[in-house]
């Protein structure tokens, strides 16, 4: 029954007695087809008083707190609370790795070796644990210049002049060389990763490296007037800002040779003697 419907004979109700109500019903139960509307209205009235002991509302009301005081079919945590249980089953995940298949490595230990003049070339590769990344192609080519097949300081020199912007007098940072190691005359770093495989970078590198021994070798004498062109260097220890572009520091490793002398404390002298 729509509220308005109700709501109305709510109202009519609380006007009629009960006791009329009473009188009417038997009357129409003796014409049920009876066109008279009045008639129907108090016998729906009082069928409705005498099924229904509360108002609408109140039951209504009592469903309601019925439904709230339930217990949920399904207690569960919010997504939040899932993320973290996400987070410590993987922790736990690699935990049992390290405790379980970590000691199986053992096995493969090799004695580190370090590298002789007949393995110079230094390769540097990116792994992210068997993601797929567009870096994990790219290989990194690193040797110093002293350890390659090169006949003469004039072979030395055309190298460099080829080499170009990858020469540099000392090893890039990320080449795995220790800075301890002499410089001599300088590393070549060549990169690649325009092949969708790494093994075709790595080949392209080793070949272009091939090249330009070869082609320091052909004829060296014929580019031994050529200076070196040093503006990347020079440029790189600009942008650094740590005093490496003062004089020739880009070439020379600053030792404690060169402190001034004159910043030294002077020698006390010794005593006098007494007589």
């Amino acid at each position: 029954m729509p509220p308005s419907s109700l709501a109305r004979c709510l109202r009519v109700a609380s006007t009629i007695q009960p006791s009329a109500l009473l009188r009417a019903a038997p009357s129409a139960t003796t014409r049920p087809f009876s066109t008279t509307p009045s008639v129907h209205r108090r016998v729906r009235i009082a069928e409705d008083m005498s099924r229904r002991t509360r108002p609408v509302l109140e039951d209504d009301m009592d469903e309601l707190w019925e439904q709230l005081e339930e217990s949920p079919e399904v207690d569960d945590a919010p997504s939040s609370g899932h993320l973290i249980l996400q987070q410590q089953r993987l922790l736990l995940d690699y935990l049992r790795l390290i405790e379980h298949e970590m000691p199986k490595l053992v096995a493969f230990r090799k004695e580190f070796v370090p590298p002789t003049p007949e393995t110079p070339l230094i390769v540097r590769s990116v792994h992210y644990q068997g993601e797929n990344h567009p870096v994990t192609r790219k290989r990194v080519m690193t040797v110093a210049v002293d350890h390659l097949p090169l006949k003469g300081e004039a072979a030395v020199h055309k190298f460099k002049l080829l080499a170009g912007p990858r020469w540099t007098p000392e090893p890039p940072k990320d080449a795995g060389v220790s800075r301890m190691e002499e410089w001599g005359n300088g590393y070549i770093k060549i990169s690649m990763e325009d092949f969708p495989e790494a093994e075709k970078n790595l080949k392209w590198a080793s070949d272009t490296l091939d090249k330009l021994v070869a082609e320091a070798n052909n004829t060296p004498e014929e580019y031994s007037a050529v200076p070196v062109d040093l503006r990347h260097v020079i440029r790189k220890a600009q942008k650094k800002k740590k005093g490496d572009h003062l004089g020739s520091r880009v070439f020379l490793r600053p030792s404690i040779r060169d402190f001034p002398e004159e910043w030294l404390p002077k020698k006390p002298s010794p005593p006098a003697a007494t007589v």
